[in-house]
Parts: C-alpha cells; sequence; structure tokens
C-alpha cells in the first residue's frame, strides 16, 4: 500500500462519514451528493431495495424526514480496499439508535455495510450501500419511568434542557 492508496482510502472514509451525518441531520440534498446517479441500495438485507440516486433519497427522506424521527448512525472499523483507480470495496461496522417520538420506541440495531465506491471526475461517490443486521430490537419509550428526550437538533436546537452551570 502506497501513501498515495491511504489518502485516497481516507476520501473514501470521508465520503461514508458525510453519508451518516447528512442523514442523521436529514441533510437529504448532502445524502445525494454521496451517490452515483445509478447507485443502488439494500438496507436491511435487502428488504428495502432501491435503484438510482433519486429512488434512494426519496426513501430516505419518506422514512427518516420527520423531526420526530431522531437517529445515530455510527460506522467504524472500515475495511476499505483499492480495487482498481476509480474502485473500491468497503465493509463497516454500524452501530444505530433510533427514537421514534411518534410511536414512542427506540430501535438499536448493528449491522455489516457492505459498499461500492467509484471515483467520477476525481470525486469518490458511493456506487451501492447495504447492510445484514447482526441484531435490531425494539423497545416502548413509556415503558422506562422518567424516559424523556432532553435535547434534540430540531426541538431545542440541539440545547440541553437540562440547564447547567454557565460556563
Amino acid at each position: 500500500m502506497t501513501p498515495e492508496d491511504l489518502v485516497e482510502i481516507e476520501l473514501i472514509k470521508r465520503l461514508k462519514y458525510k453519508y451518516l451525518r447528512c442523514l442523521d441531520q436529514k441533510l437529504f440534498e448532502g445524502v445525494g451528493e454521496c451517490f452515483t446517479e445509478h447507485a443502488t441500495a439494500a438496507y436491511s438485507g435487502g428488504v428495502y431495495s432501491f435503484e438510482g440516486r433519486q429512488a434512494i433519497v426519496a426513501f430516505l427522506v419518506e422514512s427518516m424526514g420527520s423531526e420526530k424521527f431522531l437517529s445515530s448512525h455510527r460506522c467504524h472499523h472500515p475495511e476499505i480496499d483499492l480495487v482498481s483507480d476509480t474502485e473500491a470495496t468497503g465493509t463497516w461496522a454500524l452501530e444505530d439508535v433510533v427514537i421514534e417520538e411518534t410511536f414512542d420506541i427506540t430501535i438499536r440495531g448493528a449491522a455489516f455495510y457492505e459498499d461500492r465506491y467509484v471515483k467520477l471526475d476525481g470525486v469518490w461517490l458511493i456506487a451501492h450501500t447495504g447492510y445484514l443486521r447482526s441484531y435490531e430490537e425494539i423497545h416502548p419509550r413509556g415503558s422506562i419511568e422518567g424516559l424523556t428526550v432532553t435535547a434534540s437538533w430540531w426541538g431545542t436546537n440541539g440545547k440541553s434542557s437540562l440547564g447547567g452551570t454557565p460556563q
């Protein structure tokens, strides 16, 4: 592996991190910028499968666009292989938590993403993404006494309602 290869791998990591950040912040235009026009996605073992950037983004907007859908997606332990100067593959460990306030539930899980990347006009993009779940669990939030959301990007402008000592 050359220093140049390491730079390319770091650029692919930044692409995946942008995808996750934009997803959780509901910056769906930014999510779309991460994909090729003809990208494919197969989420949750292919239960949710889509062809084309527009279809992928439309699904994400529809399923995650509500401000009452609070999500945290964390990918780590990337295994990225450069197949050529313009193609790469990646496997990522995913841990995610969703608080769905409309249905008063929390969903927590883990999975492994399998991605394919292409470099177009000098920029790495996702050509395919998808994951298989290691596990997924769901529980009603009302069953946990005192559980409350004290901050959200949208509801409190990201500020905690717990207060505290000013710095």
